[in-house]
């Protein structure tokens, strides 16, 4: 076990490393940088100016330079200083990714609720009238784009029925926890229904396969009840490919959901993630896209950790 944890440790940072160093080469190589913007903005600054601010900032080294300074900064706990926003990148960081995981969280665990139920009742009768009903719900879920199932919402709650704000994070002044709960219901409603459809798809094809397992048919020849044996023996089998699943969406909980903080004016990290690409931001947009990666990489061992808990076969000992 001790072994495992070293490998996949080391595995991890050198995931991270490669990470940093394309997408700082990716963004470098983008046309224009912070010191052109600032001369596009400003035109009484001189190619004198220019070159001088490029040289205190560090922009007239080459590429691979400029990557391994940011990299011993970081090392020693410094993230940067954002351009766009004036003020160290830690400071942004924080409140962004809290803002996201207000959203995305409830929206995965609601998901989850809904689409394993389901997924589980439209695999026991495949083809049957409910099963044909789930399948054209999860049709409909995703073949929607997120931005006009958000304004459907916002035209129906917001404008129609007047019953829910259209977008922001909270009323002007700060009005406490219900407050911020209801500004926060149309975006963790579009993403459920985004997402849900996708979820009970991969259920109801894990239980498929469950249902057809010997260790089931044998259950339910030794006269267990059809609860116990769909609920208890097939669906923790079912589970590990849908374990897989969430160690995936796990990275996405703070990667943000752009379109969906983009319609609805909340301040999150996909929103902050492309405003630092875009603005050739290069602390704020490889920081947040590290994340994303740390929490995917680390999303991918506690789905190890799981497979272990739902499958005895699953075991990281030492073959001797």
């Amino acid at each position: 076990m001790a072994r495992l944890l070293v490998n996949r440790l080391l595995q991890s940072l050198l995931v991270l490393l490669a990470v940093s160093f394309i997408v700082y080469m990716l963004i470098g190589l983008m046309p224009g940088d912070p010191i052109d913007l600032m001369i596009a903005a400003n035109p009484e600054l001189t190619s004198a100016d220019a070159a001088r601010l490029k040289a205190l900032y560090g922009l007239d080294k080459p590429l691979v330079g400029r990557w391994w300074n940011w990299l011993t900064a970081l090392l020693q706990g410094d993230l940067g200083y954002s351009r766009l926003y004036a003020q160290p990148v830690g400071r942004i960081l924080l409140p962004r990714l809290m803002n996201t995981l207000v959203l995305l969280l409830p929206a995965l665990l609601i998901a989850m609720a809904v689409a394993v139920p389901l997924g589980v009742l439209a695999a026991r009768r495949p083809g049957g009238k409910l099963d044909t009903a789930v399948g054209l719900f999860c049709f409909a879920g995703i073949s929607m784009p997120p931005f006009w199932l958000a304004l459907l919402l916002i035209m129906l709650f917001a404008v129609g029925l007047g019953w829910l704000p259209a977008g922001g994070m909270e009323t002007i002044g700060g009005g406490g926890f219900l407050d911020r709960a209801r500004y926060a219901v149309l975006p963790v409603a579009t993403l459920v229904l985004l997402s849900v459809g996708g979820y009970i798809r991969y259920v109801r094809a894990a239980m498929l396969e469950a249902l057809r397992q010997d260790h089931v048919r044998t259950a339910r020849a030794k006269g267990a009840g059809e609860a116990r044996v769909v609920w208890g023996h097939a669906l923790r089998n079912a589970m590990l490919p849908v374990v897989t699943i969430l160690a995936l969406e796990f990275g996405t909980l703070f990667g943000g959901a752009l379109v969906t903080e983009t319609m609805f004016a909340h301040l999150g990290m996909g929103k902050l993630i492309y405003d630092g690409i875009m603005g050739n931001d290069f602390n704020v947009a490889l920081s947040g896209l590290l994340l994303v990666t740390l929490t995917v990489l680390a999303g991918s061992f506690l789905a190890d950790l799981v497979y272990a808990l739902l499958d005895p076969r699953v075991s990281f000992q030492e073959a001797r």
